[in-house]
């Protein structure tokens, strides 16, 4: 049944906000409960059911709001009381992890790289989450740039990121690839594979790529790379 307005969603927005307090969107002034709001709103429009939603609107709580008040731990217990057993493993699903199953300190490439590989184990519902997460980053960064007339501002909102111009593009890259490599062939992935290649367009002069973790030289543009051989 396709998700609408109910208590479990009304107390799911009033749990992020909680939590989220303060926070705002990466180099704005913009609440960050913009963002799974806006996750909300995608996996609302395509269908999907309440705990995906509810998975998309709590997805960030356990890796962004680590505090002296909350550890990692309580978080996911407080949500595993208030939202149930599915959501909670959804959510554990696509937060990035600070170590990993030995206990070993994760790097934030390593991080990431964790992350990507984690999607091939991922249920159903986690991949849906990943991918409403991935077209609003992206369709964020690509609204903020399509508004910014001057060169050296562009740069400004590709300096947000620590990978740099190709190394952001390059990373949301990868992450479509590995949802798609593990045939997550949902309708969002049209959606998904659109913004990716309009924020390759944007850094394709961008020396550097992120590559499966690691950042590479790179040897053509990812326009070039997408473009079939004469």
């Amino acid at each position: 049944m396709t998700a609408g307005y109910s208590d479990r969603i009304n107390h799911a927005f009033a749990f992020a906000a909680k939590h989220h307090d303060q926070q705002v969107r990466k180099g704005t002034r913009l609440p960050y409960l913009t963002h799974p709001a806006n996750v909300a709103v995608i996996l609302t429009r395509y269908g999907r059911d309440e705990d995906t939603v509810l998975a998309g609107i709590l997805h960030d709580v356990i890796e962004d709001c680590v505090r002296s008040s909350y550890t990692r731990h309580s978080l996911e217990q407080r949500i595993r009381d208030k939202f149930g057993d599915t959501v909670v493993e959804t959510v554990l699903q696509v937060s990035k992890r600070e170590v990993d199953d030995a206990g070993t300190p994760l790097s934030p490439d390593e991080q990431k790289q964790d992350y990507i590989q984690r999607l091939t184990e991922a249920s159903e519902s986690a991949r849906w989450v990943c991918a409403a997460d991935k077209i609003h980053n992206t369709g964020s960064i690509l609204a903020d740039l399509r508004r910014t007339a001057d060169a050296e501002d562009r740069e400004t909102i590709w300096r947000r990121f620590r990978l740099g111009k190709a190394g952001t593009a390059a990373y949301y890259r990868a992450v479509y690839e590995r949802l798609r490599d593990v045939a997550f062939d949902a309708p969002i992935m049209a959606e998904l594979e659109r913004f990716v290649l309009d924020l390759e367009d944007w850094a394709r002069e961008s020396p550097r790529l992120y590559d499966s973790g690691k950042v590479v030289p790179a040897v053509e543009s990812a326009a070039a790379a997408r473009s079939p051989s004469p």
